[in-house]
């Protein structure tokens, strides 16, 4: 049985059994489970940063766990007047929101709020490129929906490292559950963050020993100016993408994952992304009932 969180913020507070009863419970919710959460419960959800995929799956499992969702606009709220994030919050408890579903672009936001008590449970979808434990929790669905396990898996994680709270997010977690991670990508963002979770190897050399292979969106948005500059897709793609010529090395049942959007053509061949190795709208699938089971853990009676 789980015990219910105050905060669902970061991989660090999963352990390998909360993350397999987890999944057993989005998969008993993928299976039609009637959730344990009193009502009426109230959610808002606060993105910071642009997003499609994560916002409107929390807005579903809300919805599907019969909260009901308050709007939230970050550019017609008072953040835009000086108003602090936990005065926001502090503003939005008083009028009876109980739970805070938040993206934001500081890493580790979610610490001083808990410090300070706010009076509503924070559940983060994206700080930075620090954590993203609902992503996190939605991959290794994906992989244990497919495998049946994670132990003596081995999977290679292909991007832009550096900016990533996916790759952080997984890598520790995938490691725990026994998994063995290697990494690859441009050399310079294999940092020392992850020399100690696996091993960098060049992409060509990697792809016949991964039974998944997940690759990350170059993080544009992310990147200096002078980065910017310098980056080409036409050249990230020969080198670092997955083309037809790549795909058929892979080895027989291995699978390729994304957390998305995908940049057609960059990490990925556009006619690849619908492939039959391709598992990328399922872990979009998937993600809905694992944030209908994170938000349980959170809110459940």
């Amino acid at each position: 049985m789980l015990k219910n969180f105050e905060h669902f913020v970061s991989e660090t507070q999963v352990t390998p059994e909360i993350a397999e009863d987890l999944i057993d419970r989005a998969e008993a919710f993928k299976q039609g489970a009637k959730p344990e959460v009193a009502t009426p419960y109230y959610a808002a959800n606060l993105f910071f940063e642009n997003s499609t995929r994560t916002h409107t799956s929390f807005e579903m499992a809300e919805r599907k766990l019969g909260m009901t969702v308050i709007p939230f606009d970050p550019v017609h709220s008072s953040v835009t007047k000086g108003e602090s994030l936990e005065d926001t919050l502090r503003a939005l408890a008083a009028i009876g929101i109980q739970v805070a579903v938040i993206r934001h672009s500081q890493d580790n936001y979610y610490q001083p709020l808990i410090e300070a008590n706010v009076p509503l449970h924070i559940v983060n979808a994206g700080d930075g490129a620090g954590q993203h434990p609902s992503q996190m929790m939605l991959d290794l669905m994906t992989i244990r929906e497919e495998f049946g396990h994670f132990k003596g898996l081995h999977v290679g994680i292909v991007g832009d490292l550096v900016h990533s709270r996916v790759a952080r997010s997984d890598m520790a977690m995938l490691t725990q559950l026994g998994a063995t991670v290697s990494f690859s990508g441009p050399k310079s963002w294999y940092t020392k963050d992850f020399q100690q979770y696996g091993d960098y190897v060049p992409l060509d050399d990697l792809i016949p020993q991964v039974d998944v292979l997940m690759l990350l969106r170059v993080q544009l948005e992310r990147l200096t100016a002078a980065e910017k500059t310098e980056f080409s897709a036409e050249s990230y793609h020969e080198r670092f993408g997955i083309n037809q010529a790549r795909y058929d090395r892979m080895k027989p049942g291995a699978i390729i994952m994304h957390p998305a959007p995908v940049n057609r053509g960059v990490e990925l061949a556009s006619d690849l992304v619908l492939a039959d190795r391709s598992r990328i709208f399922k872990q979009m699938h998937n993600g809905v009932f694992m944030r209908m089971a994170m938000l349980e853990l959170v809110c459940g009676k």
